[in-house]
């Protein structure tokens, strides 16, 4: 039954970012609310199910994309594996690691991106994926992600409730 917060959760962050954030872009770029979620999640504690969401999110996003899902499946399976050791094994400062993991995640998922345009001859220059979408993206990726985390965060204590001796 925990697993099934992530189905309504991922559809109304499709929605919204398609529909709404999509129409707000600074410079190309947008943010991506549905990969600041999944790396919210992934770097909670409690949290064992970040992959799953990673798989949920990838398919989601692919339905309503141009892209194939299984573009947003390595992109945001990478995410979710470097949040998942970024928390357990080097940080315990959880905002800096959320950046850094978002950072990171934007760049790869714009990376996968290029390389799959590439492949199927429709690429722009890099210097102007770089420039007019990239680097836009990461800035207001960072922007929500500040906000998102404290949702994410108070949404997994509501999920997984820590059970504290009386």
């Amino acid at each position: 039954m925990r697993n099934l917060v992530a189905i309504p959760l991922l559809g109304l962050a499709v929605i919204v970012q398609s529909s709404i954030i999509g129409q707000f872009p600074l410079l190309e770029g947008t943010a991506d609310i549905v990969l600041v979620l999944v790396t919210a999640w992934a770097l909670q504690e409690a949290v064992t199910t970040g992959f799953h969401w990673a798989f949920l999110a990838s398919v989601f996003v692919g339905l309503v994309s141009s892209l194939p899902w299984f573009v947003y499946l390595v992109g945001y399976t990478g995410i979710v594996l470097l949040a998942v050791l970024l928390q357990r094994r080097v940080w315990q400062v959880p905002m800096l690691a959320m950046f850094t993991v978002t950072f990171l995640g934007t760049t790869l998922l714009h990376i996968l991106t290029y390389l799959y345009l590439s492949f199927s001859g429709e690429a722009i220059s890099l210097a102007d994926s770089l420039g007019m979408i990239t680097l836009p993206s990461v800035l207001l990726n960072m922007l929500v992600a500040i906000p998102i985390f404290g949702i994410m965060r108070n949404l997994a204590n509501w999920v997984f409730p820590t059970t504290e001796a009386a």
